[in-house]
């Protein structure tokens, strides 16, 4: 009797599971219909616009992350809503290829977290080229042979990275969005190499200080060599005895290496931001931020003075840096991150004030926000 109710038991299954397969085949048709759809609709778009203006701008960041946003918004599970914003983002970043794909510079080489910014903001059909420096980056996005640009500004760990605020003081390049990552670094090893002999650990210098207290603890007596990126670390180990990379997904892949130890960053919550860097201004996205440099007259109160309008018209910042002028000893300018956009009435009513009490604004460009 048992071995009949197994067997029924069975059959039942084989259906049901017969049944589930012919459903997911006729849910990928319909989706297979509606992307393609979706594809036929931005090529009509593409007409559109260039009927109108043969210079068009196709890539629009403030419509894309209202997208995203509603998607998340909307999303019912099981999938996760980051999850399911990355999918639309490799539908839209198709769609938009149709049009016209697009160019972006990144800090590189292959492999880095750069690389995984760029990506997460673009997708995959963006055509994305590694450049060895963040003033190379500036320059390819100046000359046009990049729309935009990818470079890091601040980690959570290890604070601002000052070449990229410095890179601003002589651009008229905007910021036109962020992104914000998740960092985890993975101790990765070649096949010439075994754990216990683990002699020198290759990583980016910021790489190696946001796992101090894990190297401290793991391997106090391996030699910590700091190298131009984690993904030339990564690239080195490749052939070297005795020797592992911090590095992240992209550069394991990569370059094929194992994971001995994983998410090994001392603070669970490390993040790095960077920032995309184009030609154009940014229309709002209903959940946007500002960034604007000011030059301070050398006075007592100077700082107050360019504080205060931000407190009385309920403008919240997010960020201040100050940064060494290059017109003058002891000068300094400062950076400004705020929520607002620079169009909102109440941001122009601080920025006005501003621009009376400093000796010069330069507001670098009102973006939509990025999220984890």
């Amino acid at each position: 009797m048992s071995d009949h109710l197994s067997s029924h038991d069975k059959n039942d299954q084989d259906v049901d599971l017969g049944a589930l397969r012919d459903r997911i085949d006729t849910l990928d048709q319909q989706i297979l219909d509606l992307i393609s759809e979706r594809a036929a609709c931005a090529q009509q778009v593409a007409h559109v616009k260039l009927a109108e203006d043969p210079e068009a701008v196709f890539y629009r960041p403030e419509r894309e992350a209202q997208v995203l946003k509603r998607i998340m918004a909307l999303n019912q599970g099981p999938l996760p809503g980051e999850e399911m914003a990355r999918l639309f983002r490799e539908i839209m970043s198709a769609c938009l290829a149709l049009e016209k794909p697009v160019r972006a510079a990144y800090l590189g080489p292959e492999g880095t977290f750069t690389q995984q910014a760029a990506l997460k903001h673009f997708g995959d059909s963006a055509v994305c080229k590694p450049l060895p420096a963040i003033d190379e980056v500036f320059r390819e996005v100046e000359a046009g042979a990049a729309n935009y640009g990818v470079v890091p500004v601040e980690n959570s760990t290890e604070g601002v990275v000052n070449h990229t605020l410095d890179s601003f003081m002589d651009t008229s390049l905007r910021i036109c969005g962020e992104v914000v990552l998740r960092i985890h670094h993975h101790l990765l090893v070649g096949s010439n190499t075994r754990r216990d002999k683990v002699s020198r650990i290759y990583s980016h210098s910021q790489s190696l200080a946001q796992c101090r207290k894990w190297l401290d603890a793991h391997y106090p007596h391996a030699e910590r060599v700091a190298v131009s990126s984690n993904a030339e670390a990564a690239r080195r180990v490749k052939s070297e005895w005795h020797t592992a990379a911090i590095a992240g997904d992209m550069a394991a892949r990569l370059y094929g290496l194992e994971r001995l130890e994983e998410k090994i960053e001392d603070m669970p919550d490390n993040s790095t931001r960077f920032l995309i860097i184009g030609n154009h201004d940014v229309p709002p996205s209903g959940e946007d931020k500002t960034s604007l440099v000011a030059a301070m007259r050398n006075q007592p109160g100077a700082l107050h003075d360019l504080l205060e309008p931000f407190h009385r018209h309920h403008v919240d910042m997010t960020r201040l840096e100050s940064r060494p002028s290059r017109h003058g000893l002891w000068n300094y300018v400062f950076f400004i991150d705020f929520k607002g956009h620079q169009e909102e009435p109440r941001v122009q009513a601080a920025l006005e004030e501003v621009r009376q009490r400093a000796a010069d604004v330069r507001v670098l460009g009102s973006y939509p926000m990025g999220v984890i």
